[in-house]
């Protein structure tokens, strides 16, 4: 079926049953028949057209006949043209939008924030819910506080701009004293400032080099320990909420529960897709069956929205369901969410 603007007539109107069908299997879970199709759309068209429409859609691959009966489905392919031809997407009520914001909003800290986002993604959703940690890694330092635990031993608490806080212990290689530690603390905020992993080593060096004149030796290992913290990959962690909903009989996933189960737990593989799909110019991303490259996830769809502010994304925020989702309302939830969790994390 032709993807250009020009598309004729015939190619419109297939466009529209194929909409139709999907919408109805979405809600019943059975099966669509042209009968269904015409009584229960404004199509403006015969059930004869319609069923030698779903003839030339199951011809091209967009539906599929499961049984022998008249009934359809959507393929993967006709659930991609379907999401392709969203021509909007249904906004959350001002109730809603209220509801979402007090929730997360809600949170005591940034764990909290994280784990209510993934909790009430999977509520809105019915589905699972996957909500990434700020990355170290594209978070700038918002302030560093060297605690002592003894004259040669420190506590290096490490605060990024997104609310994340890492903390670690270092063994110095000489004796500070208070005054000292003092003027290290405001030398070495003065360098971190707002400033990504790219930048902080030589941002310290500089600082370091020009404005102390002892102590260099340990402001350069506690520099490094802060590198090294901002980039351990083992940092990248998420919240998974909504598994228990894999299993619900409108899920369809009775004989494939075991696969995507499995598929949620290689985090590693599931926050790479996470973060290919947060990376497409789209500000939400939608990768439907065998589109996502993960076995387990052949029967499931994946809706992706990084936050953060702007262009410059800190994490990804998910919804994992059948391919036979709600497209436009998990979308939709998606993205408001990600939308309430970037004003937190940035502010």
């Amino acid at each position: 079926m032709s993807d250009s603007p020009q598309r004729t007539a015939a190619e419109q109107r297939r466009v529209d049953v194929l909409r139709a069908i999907v919408e109805h299997y979405v809600a019943t879970h059975e099966p669509v028949g042209s009968k269904a199709v015409a009584q229960g759309y404004e199509l403006g068209v015969s059930p004869a057209t319609i069923r030698n429409d779903m003839a030339v859609l199951e011809d091209e691959g967009y539906l599929a006949q499961p049984h022998t009966s008249a009934g359809r489905v959507p393929t993967d392919k006709g659930y991609r043209l379907f999401v392709d031809q969203l021509a909007t997407v249904k906004p959350m009520s001002p109730s809603e939008r209220r509801a979402v914001e007090l929730f997360i909003g809600g949170g005591v800290d940034l764990d909290d924030v994280i784990v209510r986002a993934s909790q009430l993604l999977a509520q809105l959703t019915g589905q699972v819910a996957v909500v990434q940690y700020p990355s170290l890694r594209r978070s700038g330092l918002r302030h560093v506080e060297l605690v002592p635990l003894s004259t040669e031993r420190l506590l290096v608490v490490i605060i990024t701009d997104t609310g994340r806080v890492e903390q670690r212990t270092v063994e110095l290689t000489e004796a500070i004293d208070p005054g000292a530690l003092a003027n290290l603390r405001v030398v070495l905020n003065v360098a971190a400032a707002g400033r990504r992993l790219p930048d902080l080593a030589a941002a310290f060096e500089h600082v370091v080099r020009e404005n102390l004149e002892s102590h260099q030796q340990v402001a350069q290992q506690i520099a490094e320990l802060i590198v090294d913290t901002i980039s351990e990959e083992r940092e990248e962690r998420m919240v998974l909420s909504g598994a228990a909903n894999l299993a619900a009989a409108q899920m369809g996933f009775e004989e494939n529960l075991g696969p995507v189960l499995e598929a949620l737990e290689e985090q590693v593989v599931l926050l790479k897709l996470l973060t290919e799909m947060a990376a497409e110019t789209s500000p939400v991303s939608v990768r439907i069956g065998r589109e996502t490259r993960v076995d387990g996830l052949v029967n499931a769809s994946v809706v992706t929205s990084g936050y953060g502010q702007g262009s410059d994304l800190v994490a990804t925020i998910s919804s994992i369901g059948p391919t036979r989702m709600d497209y436009p309302a998990t979308i939709a939830s998606v993205r408001a969410v990600a939308r309430y969790l970037s004003r937190i994390v940035t502010t």
